[in-house]
């Protein structure tokens, strides 16, 4: 039998945290939700206002899914009048009072990970190498945000060794609100760059943005910063009077990384940690991937965990959903290797995403074939970055390249003619066009922001294929 889960929330516990009036039976929960579809039984359900829906409308399903009770800031319709409620002034405000309140018991070691890419793989890395080495808590998905983070606190266990927490922004002022909450020992910026420009001016104002991670840093904790970002200095400034360790190809990096393989399966890095050689392999294809484990290891140290045992963990890692994932899809006559990233984009991230694409090996004869979807949210210069990526097709050799979006028209259009695979305005128009055009032993990669709904295209080729 497996064991019981652990108690999470008492209900006077989550009283004294929220300032909640409580009514109905006292009650244990061992999780908390938010969504009353995914419901498990023991959950506190925490009925959140949004501007298309409000939790409270699901109060009833979700107790009688199994919720042992629900944080409301109204009466809900259809619930007994001996419901176990408790009732506040804004139950998102209540959500964050019990997410610090969940920080504040903990003995855990603390990081936070932001950065314009690369952050939610980081975390995960983080996840995996320190749950080897201890009872770890890390945020799901990209739950970086105003509720995705004190979500992911209220969550956390009583008695884990270290947590890990994911920040994102596409406004400044964004992040310190946040890094508040999570008070973290170590906070690690993984790179800034041209992401979410059309909410800001410069790279640098995003550099600023993102070093807003070091106002909630705890006393005597440590900065991780990439030394080769051109914005390093303005963040190595912010970080105070912070630890400052640094990982990149730059000679006086803490982590250096020295050379990377890449296989169509894996990273092989070559590094540096301080004056200890390493080798290492990571279990996804993409010299990003080695850059930012050695984020990870210094990270690692800085939690007190062992950096060694870190790295020969890393093998095990695989790619989260949308963002590298690999499978063998069966095609009229054989099959296709299918790279889904298509979780998010930036001009970074699509150059990073094109390069492990390269390291594919079709079968003979077949091609390496990029899908790709407008990059969202780059203001004015979005036509030239969409352009500027024919660079990138052209010195990595991608065979065909499908687009979609009246951004990506402009990459179609700059394209050599044997490269244009075809272009539509939408995925759902391309996504057939894509599935009719692919032949046996291509590997198809595909990529978008998760406003052009690339995934889309992957359910097609899954499904159509």
């Amino acid at each position: 039998m497996s064991p019981s889960p652990a108690i999470l929330w008492t209900s006077a516990e989550a009283a004294a945290a929220t300032g909640a009036a409580p009514s109905g039976s006292m009650w244990e929960a061992t999780g908390v939700s938010i969504d009353s579809r995914t419901v498990d039984p023991g959950d506190l359900f925490i009925a959140l206002a949004g501007p298309n829906h409000d939790g409270h409308d699901h109060v009833a399903a979700a107790l009688a899914t199994g919720a042992v009770a629900a944080l409301v800031h109204r009466l809900p319709a259809g619930v007994p009048e001996d419901a176990p409620l408790l009732l506040v002034k804004d139950t998102m405000a209540a959500l964050q009072d019990l997410g610090r309140a969940s920080r504040a018991r903990s003995g855990a070691r603390v990081a936070a990970i932001t950065g314009s890419v690369g952050k939610t793989g980081t975390k995960e890395m983080l996840r995996l190498v320190l749950g080897g080495q201890g009872p770890t808590h890390a945020s799901i998905g990209s739950f970086n945000n105003h509720w995705g983070v004190p979500l992911s606190l209220a969550r956390m266990p009583r008695n884990v060794r270290f947590a890990v927490f994911e920040l994102g922004m596409n406004h400044p002022g964004e992040i310190a609100p946040l890094v508040a909450m999570v008070r973290p020992h170590v906070a690690a910026i993984t790179t800034v760059e041209a992401v979410h420009m059309e909410f800001f001016a410069s790279t640098e104002e995003i550099a600023r943005a993102k070093a807003e991670i070091f106002s909630g840093l705890d006393a005597g904790g440590t900065a991780v910063l990439p030394r080769d970002n051109r914005h390093f200095q303005l963040l190595a400034s912010a970080a105070g009077t912070a630890s400052v360790r640094t990982f990149g190809s730059h000679i006086e990096a803490d982590a250096r990384l020295l050379d990377c393989g890449v296989d169509p399966a894996a990273t092989l890095v070559f590094a540096l940690l301080g004056d200890r050689p390493l080798s290492y392999r990571i279990g996804i294809a993409g010299r990003q991937w080695a850059m930012n484990s050695l984020a990870v290891l210094l990270v690692v140290e800085a939690l007190g965990g062992d950096a060694i045992l870190a790295a020969q963990a890393l093998a095990g890692m695989s790619a989260p959903k949308g963002r590298g994932q690999r499978r063998v899809v069966p095609v009229m006559g054989g099959s296709i290797e299918l790279i889904d990233e298509s979780y998010n984009a930036s001009p970074v991230s699509m150059k990073a995403a094109i390069a492990a694409l390269a390291a594919a090996r079709p079968a003979k004869g077949a091609r390496r074939v990029a899908v790709l979807g407008d990059m969202l949210e780059l203001g004015g210069g979005g036509p030239d970055m969409h352009r500027a990526l024919a660079e990138a097709i052209e010195t990595w050799n991608i065979d065909a390249v499908f687009t979609a979006g009246p951004l990506m028209a402009h990459l179609h259009h700059a394209l050599a003619e044997h490269r244009r695979g075809g272009h539509a305005e939408s995925s759902e128009a391309l996504a057939p066009m894509v599935v009719r055009a692919l032949r046996p032993g291509d590997v198809v990669m595909v990529k978008g922001s998760a406003g052009s709904r690339m995934g889309r295209v992957v359910q097609s080729l899954a499904e159509g294929g």
